[in-house]
């Protein structure tokens, strides 16, 4: 999902997703430990989706607004 996107979610889309996303990396930690996870890269990816997902609430509580944001 593109950033665009995903700003322009609700609050409560932003935490259904953020809960799904934490809970499908619940997941891929599991397969990495049993050995059944092939994509590694996925890890990287999920961890980053949730770090975007915590971050864009935290930048609507604080006023932020992104430069050459339309």
């Amino acid at each position: 999902m593109k950033l665009e996107e995903i700003r322009l979610k609700s609050i409560e889309e932003l935490k259904a997703l953020l809960a799904d996303t934490r809970h499908e990396y619940m997941n891929l930690r599991f397969q990495t430990v049993t050995g059944q996870l092939t994509d590694t890269r996925r890890l990287k990816q999920t961890r980053r989706q949730i770090a975007t997902l915590e971050t864009i609430p935290r930048e609507r509580d604080l006023g932020i607004t992104r430069e050459g944001a339309k």
